[in-house]
């Protein structure tokens, strides 16, 4: 499984992003996605889950209300729409694809960049 992320970038408070991440490979064997960001001098947090086959989502408390994931299965696409976003919604973000196949084994693609100004 292949994972390619994209979309950050710069944008003032208040404002949007979309991420997107493009996943190839094995996708049969993908059980959940995710998003998890990792600001500077911090640990790598869970951002929100969607599962693959039921579609059922998870957010993290600190941006529910204001991020939705969601995913494309015919363009094999996750989605990470940021709204109303906050300086402190500043950090690299990276998604991630999980398979229990032959037990649990987390897949990541490279992160991007995103920064809130004030």
């Amino acid at each position: 499984v292949q994972l390619q992320a994209s979309g950050g970038g710069l944008v003032q408070a208040g404002g949007s992003l979309r991420l997107s991440c493009a996943v190839s490979g094995s996708l049969f064997s993908i059980n959940v996605m995710g998003w998890y960001r990792q600001a500077p001098g911090k640990e790598r947090e869970l951002v929100a889950l969607i599962g693959s086959s039921s579609g059922g989502t998870n957010y993290a408390a600190s941006v529910k209300g204001r991020f939705t994931i969601s995913r494309d299965n015919t363009k094999n696409t996750l989605y990470l729409q940021m709204n109303s976003l906050k300086p402190e919604d500043t950090a690299f973000y990276y998604c991630n694809a999980v398979s229990v196949q032959f037990g649990r084994k987390d897949y990541w693609g490279q992160g991007t960049l995103v920064t809130v100004s004030s």
